[in-house]
């Protein structure tokens, strides 16, 4: 059997079609029916009932399904463990919220540049639901997003308790003016949109930007308000022309930190950066 020939299969599987696997694939129809043909005709077993243009999952289909899936992850974690070969020389994907990746990150990278010196370093921001599908997708080595994050899969090092305060332009009232959020997936819009519905307010259509300073630029000007990290908008050259007003803490403090595979290799460089976020946080205390 080929990983190819399983990679297929398990897409058939999870996207319900070989139409929608062979879209997911970035491969034609034909590529996707042959594989799953010819790995039938190597276990000598039907993987599929087919009913009419559609496909279910026959007995013998169910186990190689979770075999496939073992060993799918094998392989992804032998890529791993080749790609990080030890603490000087490899590669670590890293991703972060933006907000983090502004204010924690420079340093941390800096003292994993120091130690580590051979490794590439590569960062990535998105969403805290995106970053984790993409450390369990084995597309990220490592992320630091909104907690708690409670996964049988990921371990979660809590590292620091970010403060969200809620922004506004200087005299504007935020009931009158609509919320600035980042996308869907971000943690920080759950709480924006829980303080919303705390407050009594009705749920309004918000503006979506994918930028840190698109948001609070937007909302220096009067467009709108939204919840972010006290030290975000402190730094932010728009601070000037802000109002940050303090939110209940249920709301306020949202543990944040890094996420990895439960299984995943034991990387010094990953200690070395939570380490460097954690003193980071520290020297910003007590500035």
């Amino acid at each position: 059997m080929e990983l190819i020939a399983l990679r297929t299969f398990q897409a058939v599987v999870e996207e319900g079609g070989i139409l929608a696997a062979s879209r997911k694939l970035n491969t034609v129809q034909s590529n996707v029916a042959g594989r799953i043909r010819k790995l039938e005709e190597e276990l000598g077993a039907e993987l599929f009932f087919r009913k009419g243009r559609g496909l279910e999952l026959a007995p013998s289909g169910r186990v190689l399904l979770d075999y496939a899936r073992r060993m799918l992850a094998l392989e992804r974690q032998t890529a791993s463990a080749v790609r990080q070969v030890g603490e000087s020389v490899g590669e670590l994907r890293i991703g972060a919220m933006e907000t983090f990746a502004a204010l924690h990150l420079p340093s941390a990278l800096k003292a994993v540049r120091a130690a580590h010196p051979r490794l590439e370093l590569r960062v990535f921001t998105d969403t805290t639901t995106k970053l984790t599908e993409k450390v369990l997708d084995h597309k990220l080595d490592c992320a630091f997003v909104a907690g708690p994050v409670i996964h049988p899969d990921l371990r979660f090092e809590e590292l620091v308790v970010e403060e969200l305060v809620q922004v506004h332009a200087a005299g504007a009232d935020p009931v009158l003016l609509p919320l600035i959020l980042f996308r869907e997936g971000c943690a920080y819009r759950t709480r924006a949109i829980a303080w919303q519905r705390k407050q009594g307010h009705a749920i309004a259509d918000a503006m979506e930007f994918g930028t840190l300073e698109g948001i609070l630029g937007c909302i220096a000007v009067g467009l709108g308000w939204t919840l972010m990290p006290r030290r975000v908008v402190e730094q932010s050259a728009h601070a000037a022309d802000l109002v940050i007003e303090s939110v209940p803490p249920d709301i306020a403090q949202v543990p944040t930190g890094m996420i990895a595979l439960r299984e995943g290799p034991a990387l010094p460089a990953l200690r070395t950066l939570s380490e460097g976020i954690v003193a980071s946080a520290q020297r910003r205390q007590a500035a």
